[in-house]
């Protein structure tokens, strides 16, 4: 049999799995339907009692946040659901099969966000009680800080919610050969239209739907997949013998892939950037009642995504077991890398009627709670940042709904076409990571130094974000433009095609892509080349972004000679920042006037 045979009988979806998929889009309906009859009631309550106007706006805050009355084990679900996007599910495994394992070491950063964000970021926000993150810039800084953060955080949506939609599309199309842009028109339907009238409630509880159909999925895959193949002791062996299983790499080499540093250091950029400053997940936290329930919500989130991590890490070395002699990418069996872990489904669960529908669902279901949860927050910030902040007059009730809805539709809109750009483009996962740094490096940046540095004026922070802006621009685009055009290529692990039984394109070979003796890295076309900035590691690249703004905000200001600590609001600053400041405002009161310019000159310089 060629290639091309076997590639359309595994394309054996059949009425049950349709039936499936077609469940779960509807029961996900249902719910933004039930939470629209409820929003529509708890306002006509409002009027009937004759609230005034401001009570009557808590009819956004309904929308958005819940109430702040929602519940952490829904809020958790909705917030694995939303961290987990398809990209995580299909772009980990493949990364896995492709790399090893190396990458899952990053979970250890996954924890220090924990931390950070548990001490450092939450009790800030929680206390300001906000609804959009981006109304802090504007009581730290200024309202300029305010709509540039605004403006990032729609620019990083544009960049990473059309691979969110375009990623469960690829495995709809392994599994059935309808085109991509037939299918994500129609899914996407469905969210805009329970997002659009259900608000936050109905986005959480489908979101609780969808995270148990992930999990769901992934298990029938292992459970099947690892049967198949003899057990797990020949999934371990098969990744010992080509070194997909490794220790730590303590390489200080900048431009390896994965090193134990970048996973760590770059990596908890890279989770805070998601969790810390995104409007996606403070959405949540904020719709929590108070600061202990949503320190709960972290820790229980956080232990849900180590899980559906660990999850995607087997899953990539049972790919492997699966395919160790016979590369499904190197015959072109999978058309692209991200199209492994559907055609695994296709081969373990194809001959059960309904199975590859419910990993079908459960791709979707992983794309539909991101998409949902950013369309939801693009409507919290642009009424938020933008229409309340120009428009002098309050809104009526009838005006913010139509606001918050007509915000969801448009960008629901934009992202389905957006996809036909990512379809050009390479791995989704590298990808998703280097593309949002353009803007998630800034922004952490500017959140960062101001929690953290009292001494960042609005002007230096300003300057900083820009700079770095710039840079990581022309970082990204330099380094995607290297991958596109195979200037840039990182070294595979062993693969083979010597068992294949089907005929491709090529001759049975084995291939060996580097030593065995631990000697990682990438192989480009011009190895003995000066260094280049923008082919460090991906996972650097928020890292980097956040500290050009650090750095340049910090050294401005202090040029400018910007920085009043005693004007800067200690609400604002993280609690262990706050109380310095607060004891150093003491110190001061306590102090004669006259020694108050030497006292400041020695703290500046220790």
């Amino acid at each position: 049999m060629h290639v091309e045979e076997l590639r359309a009988s595994l394309q054996s979806f059949g009425w049950p799995d349709y039936l499936v998929f077609c469940l779960m889009l509807a029961i996900c309906a249902v719910i933004g339907i039930h939470f629209c009859l409820q929003l529509r009631r708890e306002s006509r309550s409002q009027k009937a009692q004759g609230k005034d106007a401001e009570e009557l706006a808590s009819s956004a805050a309904s929308y958005l946040v819940g109430g702040r009355q929602m519940k952490v084990f829904p809020i958790t679900m909705s917030l694995i659901s939303s961290f987990i996007s398809g990209i995580t599910l299909l772009g980990t495994p493949t990364e896995v099969y492709l790399y090893g394992a190396q990458y899952l070491y990053i979970m250890g950063s996954l924890v220090l966000m924990g931390f950070c964000m548990y001490y450092f970021f939450l009790p800030v926000f929680h206390e300001l009680n906000l609804i959009s993150t981006y109304k802090y810039l504007e009581q730290r800084y200024n309202r300029s800080l305010r709509l540039f953060g605004s403006v990032m955080f729609i620019v990083a949506s544009l960049l990473w919610l059309p691979i969110v939609i375009y990623v469960p599309a690829i495995a709809f199309n392994q599994a059935t050969g309808v085109n991509i842009h037939v299918v994500t028109p129609i899914v996407c339907l469905v969210c805009i239209f329970y997002t659009c009238i259900g608000g936050l409630k109905a986005v959480v509880w489908t979101d609780v739907v969808q995270t148990l159909i992930m999990f769901g999925a992934m298990a029938l895959v292992l459970i099947k997949g690892t049967l198949d193949i003899g057990g797990p002791g020949v999934v371990w062996q098969r990744a010992r013998e080509t070194a997909r299983l490794e220790r730590p790499n303590f390489s200080t080499d900048l431009t390896e892939r994965y090193t134990f540093f970048s996973l760590v250091l770059g990596g908890v950029a890279h989770w805070l950037k998601s969790n810390a400053i995104s409007q996606n997940m403070i959405q949540r936290y904020l719709s929590l009642p108070t600061l202990r329930h949503a320190r709960i919500a972290i820790w229980t989130f956080i232990a849900g995504v180590l899980a559906f991590i660990l999850i995607c890490g087997y899953t990539g070395l049972l790919i492997y077991a699966t395919y160790a002699q016979c590369d499904p990418l190197e015959t072109k069996l999978a058309q692209r890398n991200d199209q492994l872990l559907p055609l695994l489904v296709m081969e373990t669960l194809g001959k059960y009627p309904g199975l590859p529908g419910v990993f079908v669902a459960g791709v979707f279901s992983a794309a539909l709670s991101s998409l949902s949860t950013g369309l939801n927050s693009l409507s919290a910030v642009v009424l938020e940042d933008f229409v309340k902040t120009f428009r002098k007059a309050p809104l009526t009730e009838r005006q913010t709904a139509f606001v918050m809805r007509s915000v969801v539709v448009v960008f629901g809109v934009l992202f389905v076409a957006l996809v036909f750009a990512v379809e050009k483009l390479g791995a989704v996962l590298q990808l998703t990571i280097t593309l949002s740094s353009v803007a998630n490096g800034p922004l952490l940046g500017i959140f960062t130094a101001g929690v953290m540095l009292p001494w960042v004026s609005s002007r230096g922070a300003l300057l900083g974000g820009f700079s770095s802006l710039l840079v990581m621009a022309w970082m990204c685009v330099s380094a995607q433009r290297d991958l596109v055009t195979g200037d840039l290529v990182y070294r595979r692990k062993p693969y083979s095609t010597m068992g294949c039984n089907y005929t491709f394109a090529g001759e049975p070979a084995d291939f060996s892509p580097l030593p065995l003796d631990g000697s990682f890295g990438f192989s480009t076309s011009s190895t003995n080349g000066p260094f280049q900035l923008y082919r460090i590691s991906y996972l650097y690249f928020t890292l980097f972004g956040a500290l050009v703004t650090i750095v340049v905000a910090l050294v401005v200001s202090l040029l400018l000679r910007e920085s009043d600590l005693d004007t800067v609001d200690t609400r604002l600053l993280t609690p262990f920042v706050r109380r310095w400041v607060e004891r150093r405002r003491h110190r001061r009161s306590q102090t004669p006037l006259s020694t108050h310019k030497s006292k400041d000159l020695k703290e500046t310089l220790t």
